[in-house]
């Protein structure tokens, strides 16, 4: 574990860090690089899994922070959202070490693929003028059948996940993009950090490289959102399909070759 403390190797981490925290404040995935990153340093696998969650609160809180200032986040229409994202990023979180996840490896470069795909195809899949913002909180029972599947899938998996709150928002509630992304940022966040607590209390985080890389992801973060709000859909579009297929890419490979 000498490298770790090599300068060159905390200057690859910082680099993918801070890419990282950029990708995951527009589309998601940001553990697709950060979390091979870590197993490379020699990292255990679910070391390396409890230490990108407390690296990956740093991004998505700030993004989430920086959505909620330009008013495209209002927490008070989501409460049963942020219930539902953490009992289901607990029950996932746990489950993960009991099953045998293989068949998820497989299915996943799958589901990614056909969201990209979806919104390539589909003209208002990123929202369209007609969207306003919620005024309201929407159902009790929508909120539940969006919030737990995701929390658990985080808590499970997690590439992609910024990615399905993105289009689901957008599909499921009508929200204007801008808006859904405030949403993601802030339930990605949720069950990272109900994640992050079990990988704690479980002895698997290494907390000086999580907070390391966390810092690094806050500062992409913090810039992959102010890029997508300043540059609006005509930036995340593109961005996002690309991203995306991507990350699609990248799980078909490592579960196919």
């Amino acid at each position: 574990m000498d490298l770790l403390f090599e300068p060159s190797t905390w200057a690859i981490l910082a680099g993918i860090g801070l890419l990282a925290g950029f990708i995951d404040a527009i589309a998601g995935g940001g553990g697709l690089l950060s979390i091979p990153a870590l197993l490379a340093l020699g990292i255990n696998p679910h070391t390396a899994l409890g230490t990108n969650k407390l690296a990956a609160c740093f991004g998505s809180s700030t993004a989430a922070y920086t959505y909620y200032k330009q008013n495209l986040f209002t927490p008070q229409l989501w409460y049963y959202t942020f219930i539902a994202t953490f009992f289901g990023a607990i029950a996932g979180t746990f489950i993960v070490s009991l099953i045998d996840s293989r068949w998820l490896e497989k299915l996943l470069p799958l589901m990614i693929m056909i969201i990209a795909i979806y919104t390539l195809l589909k003209p208002n899949a990123m929202g369209c003028n007609t969207f306003t913002p919620l005024k309201q909180p929407a159902s009790k029972i929508k909120q539940w059948l969006q919030g737990f599947p995701l929390g658990f899938y985080d808590g499970f998996a997690g590439p992609g996940t910024g990615a399905f709150w993105t289009i689901t928002s957008t599909t499921y509630h009508k929200l204007p993009l801008l808006h859904s992304c405030g949403l993601a940022r802030a339930m990605t966040f949720t069950s990272n950090l109900t994640s992050l607590v079990i990988f704690l209390t479980l002895g698997q985080v290494n907390v000086i490289i999580g907070l390391s890389m966390g810092l690094c992801m806050m500062l992409g973060s913090f810039i992959g959102a102010r890029t997508a709000i300043k540059f609006g859909v005509q930036f995340i579009r593109p961005a996002f399909i690309t991203l995306v297929l991507l990350i699609a890419a990248k799980l078909a490979w490592d579960a196919w070759v």
